[in-house]
């Protein structure tokens, strides 16, 4: 016996609802995506887009910079001096300090130039103030005595020479990580920030870590991580 399907039956049968849970989770998955791409939006703009401010103006004359000789700190003297701000750098070595002046001044001439030798890493009785840390703060504050300081940026930095477990790390290692990513940059600031205060601008840069935000945690480097965060 054959059977017979008609067409209009099959074109006014419903069609199954879609699952509340499936529903669910695109609404999940299109909110986080609108979350990321927000993110990165704004991201991209402060980054790239955003035009830039007026330093000087806005801020004061002068900046000094930490870990100056290398890497990031030299980047950001070279693009400070650019903008027409003078330069306090800091350093560990007076001959990569010469080198870095001598880049500043071809970069942008009219740009003063002065330079702190220290070393953020010395160890030293610094709970009375006796220390070399103390001994070196105090260089950087009369270096920029009677200045117009606008800006501070902590960029020096040390970590491990290679990753360790923590209870493996040597102590003058750890400690020293702590003297620089922490404790001088803190007593630089100390020493600069009062006489921001009372003039009623300035800025702080502390220079962190992808370690801090690229990965949920950075094993193996656990004390530097955390003076990063």
């Amino acid at each position: 016996m054959e059977s017979v399907v008609v067409a209009g039956d099959l074109a006014a049968a419903p069609a199954p609802a879609t699952p509340m849970w499936f529903v669910a989770l695109v609404a999940v998955g299109l909110h986080a995506a609108v979350v990321w791409a927000g993110t990165f939006l704004a991201w991209l703009r402060r980054a790239f887009l955003r035009p830039g401010k007026g330093l000087c103006r806005r801020y004061g004359e002068w900046a000094v910079v930490t870990g100056a000789t290398d890497g990031i700190g030299r980047a950001v003297a070279l693009e400070l001096a650019r903008r027409g701000l003078h330069l306090v750098l800091v350093g560990r070595n007076p001959g990569k300090l010469s080198g870095v002046c001598k880049e500043v001044r071809a970069a942008a001439p009219a740009c003063k130039v002065r330079t702190v030798v220290f070393d953020l890493a010395a160890p030293g009785d610094d709970d009375v103030g006796g220390g070399e840390l103390s001994r070196g703060v105090a260089r950087v504050a009369a270096a920029v005595e009677g200045l117009d300081v606008g800006l501070l940026v902590n960029n020096a930095g040390a970590t491990y020479p290679c990753a360790a477990y923590f209870h493996e790390v040597p102590d003058a290692v750890w400690e020293a990580v702590l003297r620089v990513n922490v404790v001088a940059a803190t007593r630089i600031a100390r020493a600069l920030v009062p006489a921001m205060a009372a003039k009623g601008r300035g800025a702080v840069v502390n220079v962190g870590s992808g370690s801090s935000v690229v990965v949920p945690a950075f094993p193996l480097y656990a004390v530097y991580a955390a003076t990063k965060a």
